[in-house]
């Protein structure tokens, strides 16, 4: 037993943000474990990442399954087995749905590339940049049946490179991996007992 909190990180893509956390759990900025990476797509950059890591990857196709339900049945037996007590979505592009939300109550986090409310869903970036916006930023809330709308936990400003979604793109991922580990680590810091 280590006495870190022991997470899943669910992602669909590269994992960028996997690994900031993986670093930050390596040098000790975040009291946490990373007991394995999940993604929905097999052919993810972030399964390679974490076999670099040496941590558990697991690929679940949605489509292999009759149902969301039947889906989200077969994570959670993969998370009990593994320990899991907190799921930190890390570019999960996928709606977390009543199954899992009843097994992990105000226990998955996700982080988003704008100050929410505004900007929610798909393309935040691409849509603050639409929008002519000077300021954007990224969220970290407490996940719940909508889309985006969690509580939120934190949230920082970004400026938009204006006219340039990838600059600014590039502008909200240094700040996730900043304000993610800083998050979660208020989340998960154990309270001192009372003497």
């Amino acid at each position: 037993m280590t006495g870190k909190t022991k997470i899943a990180i669910f992602a669909s893509g590269s994992g960028s943000n996997f690994e900031a956390l993986e670093i930050a759990c390596r040098e000790g900025e975040l009291d946490a474990e990373i007991a394995l990476v999940m993604t929905d797509k097999p052919a993810s950059f972030v399964i390679e990442r974490a076999r670099q890591a040496d941590i558990r990857g697991v690929a679940l196709e949605p489509k292999a399954f009759p149902t969301k339900q039947a889906f989200e049945e077969a994570l959670l037996a993969i998370l009990r087995e593994a320990g899991v007590e907190w799921i930190v979505l890390a570019g999960y592009m996928r709606l977390i749905g009543p199954t899992m939300l009843a097994a992990y109550p105000s226990r998955i986090v996700n982080i988003h590339p704008s100050l929410l409310p505004s900007f929610p869903g798909k393309d935040a970036i691409g849509q603050a940049v639409a929008h002519g916006v000077k300021v954007t930023g990224v969220t970290v809330h407490l996940v719940d049946e909508g889309m985006d709308t969690g509580p939120i936990l934190n949230q920082a400003a970004v400026p938009v490179v204006e006219g340039d979604p990838e600059k600014t793109a590039q502008a909200i991922q240094k700040t996730e991996h900043v304000i993610y580990k800083e998050t979660l680590q208020k989340l998960f810091k154990p309270v001192p007992a009372n003497n």
